[in-house]
């Protein structure tokens, strides 16, 4: 397999990269070092991959078209991964185009690319943003999914409709992949197991939004990166007699998947503060305050049919996972 990966430099991209790597697949890896968050942490993962003989880098945005279609000439990708993407629910509200440029624009160059120059295989990042404001739970992939209450929660939506479009309408072979809270070392800046452990350490209170009544799905990234391999040669088929009224809505007459990769395991806010509190050996000074825009109460990943598929399922602890990562920031930072 030669496997083209976007976002590479990024959390997710660096670390399935790297895993891509140790197993001897060649990676065209693509990022525009954005300064979204720190760029020097982005450069420190290159860093890493580029030691690698089996690793190509190109600077490239996604909405540059001509770019995107020149990389898929020269290397002719066997798979392709896109991670690449403009992160972040409270960002989306202070910077919306930001997020119709790289989730939108620059998704539909994969797209048009992957018709251009075919593939086998297509697996995107979507996110469990989108199950919005619903209240059923587990949230099952078989669930609607047409009440976001983000633009970022859109713009994955969206990602899931176009990608149905071009499999349905040229062949390509797409799988959405539904996030569920991703930590871990490595991480980005601007979640909040990351924010926290900076600010717990310089000794500054932490902000704790609706007053700590909040659960997610928090998933190591060892088991979103393990979840995403073992689906790469698992490209979806088309099921002809594909019925909406019984049928699951993960599925489709084209050939089209989506699956949750989340821990299946909702963490309570203040347990995942206590278990942060208890790694780094410090108590976290609190400031309680009201429920974001954009935010939601609880996420829930069910999980039943990447279980069933790949007889995989993420099992890494809150208090396992977070340990982990506070050993790397201290590292990493020096402290």
């Amino acid at each position: 397999m030669k496997i083209l990966l976007t976002g590479t430099a990024g959390f997710i991209g660096f670390h399935l990269s790297n895993l891509l790597l140790k197993h001897d697949f060649q990676v065209i890896g693509l990022d525009n070092l954005n300064d979204y968050y720190d760029p020097e942490l982005k450069s420190s993962r290159l860093k890493i991959l580029n030691k690698h003989d089996n690793f190509i880098f190109h600077k490239v945005d996604l909405k540059d078209k001509l770019a995107v279609d020149n990389i898929f000439k020269t290397y002719k990708p066997t798979h392709v991964i896109n991670l690449a993407a403009q992160a972040g629910v409270r960002y989306s509200i202070e910077n919306p185009y930001a997020y119709v440029d790289s989730n939108l624009t620059g998704f539909m160059n994969i797209l048009e690319a992957c018709r251009n120059f075919p593939v086998k295989h297509l697996l995107y990042a979507s996110s469990s943003s989108v199950y919005g404001g619903n209240k059923v739970a587990p949230f099952s992939t078989n669930h609607n999914v047409d009440h976001p209450v983000s633009l970022y929660a859109a713009t994955k939506k969206s990602n899931e409709l176009m990608a149905h479009t071009y499999s349905h309408l040229y062949g390509i072979p797409t799988t959405g992949l539904r996030f569920f809270t991703v930590y871990g070392p490595w991480g980005r800046p601007d979640m909040a197991y990351f924010s926290f452990t900076k600010d717990i350490l310089a000794g500054k209170p932490i902000k704790v939004f609706n007053h700590g009544k909040m659960e997610r799905d928090f998933t190591y990234i060892d088991d979103i990166v393990e979840g995403i391999y073992k689906l790469i040669d698992k490209a979806p088929v088309a099921n002809p007699d594909w019925d909406e009224s019984k049928d699951d809505l993960s599925e489709s007459f084209a050939p089209y998947k989506i699956y949750n990769i989340g821990n299946n395991n909702p963490v309570p806010l203040m347990r995942f503060i206590n278990a942060l509190e208890s790694a780094l050996g410090m108590e976290a000074e609190k400031i309680y305050m009201d429920m974001q825009p954009g935010d939601v109460l609880r996420t829930y990943a069910d999980v039943s049919d990447l279980e069933r598929d790949i007889n995989f399922k993420p099992n890494t602890s809150i208090e396992d996972g977070l340990a982990k990562f506070v050993e790397w920031y201290r590292d990493y930072y020096g402290i």
